[in-house]
């Protein structure tokens, strides 16, 4: 290539013409072919400092089997020391098996995607054992010094764009989720506030065309040493308070509607008050992401060719709507999912109370190691100085999804019962009104909180944990009968526990269908009273033969198993040992990438 050979390109019927010398790709690091770069962005490059001068960007443990190794970490026991900032050597001391694993993720900046658990036990003795049939290392464990050290980590390889996330002390990185660290702590955050900078997003283009981020380009991004942005740790402050309001944060305290600051006579108020924090936050947010990005460009010397503003869509809290929906949805569209997301996740955390996982009397996990019981659950509230709890868990971890009142305990029901305890009596009617005319997106005709459980709850709840669900739902094959269980607290008789539920409903509506059969030959009931019951009686008969198929061929059976699950197996390998018990989830079987 001459040093003044011409680039072009063509765009519909003109021809645009780029000039460039060989001499001018030198300047960029790696001299990639970016022929559009103006002179201001060549002297960027020219006058900062390669990253890897200054820090140390690495890939990390790459485990050889995904499905093996790793695990999203609500799957695992999950004390909260599991979960704790650790040293290296704390970490080697504690006799822990899992330890937070950076596996990149969807696009996030400042903090979060805070997700999977990897098995580090006794320094990575199983996993660096780990062989093919011929002998052969699977595993890599690279870069062992810097394990369990704080860093910044992002997505190596994206569907968006370049995105980096704070990771305090305790963390192993991957080749999924590449790190960068820095022999004094203290120079991190300053490091993101130029990573995440509008700048460094400029800069990328011109270093790789590519959306695959690898440490290598990301090595070569040029930085103006002593150069810092005051605005980082509020910005890592907000976007953390961000992804700890979701139960897929391991620091998650409780729903944020039962947040006393938001509190309101109705929840209606609630949620409007709620609603208004968030929309501040996001402007505030935006506000200092374009203050730290003027930093840059002004440090840089590209104010005439870079523009400081940032999209709403690009401001990545959960909270913000047109970054968590996107798309060509109007504000009045994403209004309407942002409200209804925020009532499946008040009753999320509701079944969640209900099974013993959280209480709504103390912040946190309450129930999450495997086999706890209620036990456990009520000494927990004793140390926390909470004898009686307001709205108890489930004493044997099964509750009933039904399509009536069929049980006391049904979900349904208890929802109601936790609707009363955390927003009071007096406004009960129209609180639940709210909540099912929230979860109406739709706007079908008469729909009810019961019609959410029995067709859209537990696809929602596999959705929010990826496909790995932590609450099962043991579901006859038209789905005539509904049991929900705590994977948690499972033991090797709740099989049997269920099937008790199963038998008392079947009688139950056996029962039922007497009477109606009853009420179609009596001459006293209407013409139409008894048409009905006639269909209603031959509903049943239907309903009867369902479930005595799925007691003799699926519940009886499995019942005098007494299955063992052992957590540290992950969801995978457990919920499939229960075959056509539960209920199908689509694409449980793929397998798992690394």
């Amino acid at each position: 290539m001459s040093e003044n050979q011409s680039y072009s390109r063509k765009q519909g019927a003109e021809r645009t013409l780029f000039r460039a010398s060989a001499v001018d790709f030198k300047h960029i690091s790696g001299s990639p072919i970016a022929y559009w770069v103006g002179e201001n962005v060549r002297r960027a490059f020219s006058n900062g400092t390669d990253l890897s001068d200054l820090y140390k960007p690495i890939q990390g443990l790459i485990t050889g089997n995904t499905e093996r190794f790793a695990k999203l970490w609500h799957e695992v026991g999950n004390d909260k020391a599991l979960l704790a900032p650790a040293s290296k050597m704390e970490a080697l001391a504690s006799g822990r098996k899992w330890f937070p694993y950076n596996k990149g993720g969807s696009f996030r900046k400042w903090y979060g995607n805070n997700e999977f658990v990897v098995n580090w036990e006794s320094d990575g003795a199983e996993l660096k054992g780990f062989k093919d049939g011929n002998g052969k290392l699977l595993s890599r464990p690279q870069n062992e010094s810097t394990y369990f050290k704080e860093g910044l980590t992002w997505t190596a390889i994206s569907s968006s764009l370049f995105a980096v996330r704070y990771c305090p002390e305790g963390s192993i990185g991957s080749n999924a989720g590449m790190m960068v660290f820095s022999e004094n702590p203290a120079d991190l955050k300053p490091l993101l506030g130029l990573l995440n900078s509008s700048l460094t997003s400029h800069l990328m283009s011109c270093l790789s065309q590519t959306l695959n981020f690898d440490q290598g380009i990301v090595s070569r991004i040029p930085v103006i040493d002593g150069l810092a942005s005051p605005f980082a740790d509020r910005i890592i402050e907000i976007a953390k308070h961000d992804w700890d309001c979701y139960e897929n944060s391991w620091d998650f305290v409780g729903a944020p509607l039962l947040n006393p600051e938001f509190s309101k006579p109705h929840l209606k108020g609630s949620y409007q008050m709620l609603r208004n924090r968030w929309h501040e936050t996001t402007l505030e947010m935006q506000q200092l992401e374009q203050e730290n990005n003027c930093i840059f460009i002004d440090a840089y010397g590209l104010q005439d060719e870079l523009n400081p503003e940032v999209p709403l869509s690009e401001i990545t809290l959960t909270c913000n709507p047109h970054y968590r929906y996107g798309g060509d949805n109007t504000e009045e569209e994403l209004e309407a999912m942002l409200l209804a997301d925020t009532m499946r996740e008040l009753v999320s955390y509701a079944v969640g109370c209900m099974l013993g996982r959280y209480s709504i009397d103390k912040p946190s996990l309450i129930l999450a190691n495997q086999g706890e019981k209620l036990a456990d659950y009520l000494e927990q509230h004793r140390l926390a100085q909470v004898p009686q709890p307001r709205f108890p868990a489930d004493d044997d971890n099964v509750i009933p999804v039904l399509d009536g009142d069929w049980f006391a305990d049904d979900i349904t029901l208890r929802f109601r019962q936790f609707l009363r305890v955390a927003f009071g009596d007096e406004h009960y009617e129209g609180n639940l009104a709210f909540i099912e005319q929230a979860l109406n997106l739709n706007g079908k005709r008469n729909y009810s909180l019961r019609d959410y459980f029995l067709r859209e709850f537990y696809d929602d709840h596999v959705k929010r944990y990826q496909k790995r669900p932590i609450y099962w739902l043991f579901s006859s094959p038209k789905g005539s009968f509904n049991a929900l269980i705590y994977m948690h607290r499972y033991r090797p008789d709740t099989v049997s526990v269920v099937l008790r539920y199963l038998r008392d409903f079947r009688k139950k509506v056996a029962d039922e269908k007497d009477r109606q059969a009853s009420a179609s030959i009596n001459p006293a009931v209407s013409q139409g009273d008894r048409t009905r019951a006639l269909k209603e009686t031959d509903r049943l008969s239907k309903v009867l033969a369902e479930l005595d198929d799925y007691e003799r061929d699926v519940m009886y059976p499995l019942a005098t198993q007494q299955i063992e699950i052992d957590l540290d197996d992950g969801v995978k390998v457990n919920y499939l040992k229960f075959g056509a018990a539960l209920k199908k989830i689509v694409g449980l079987e793929a397998k798992d990438e690394d």
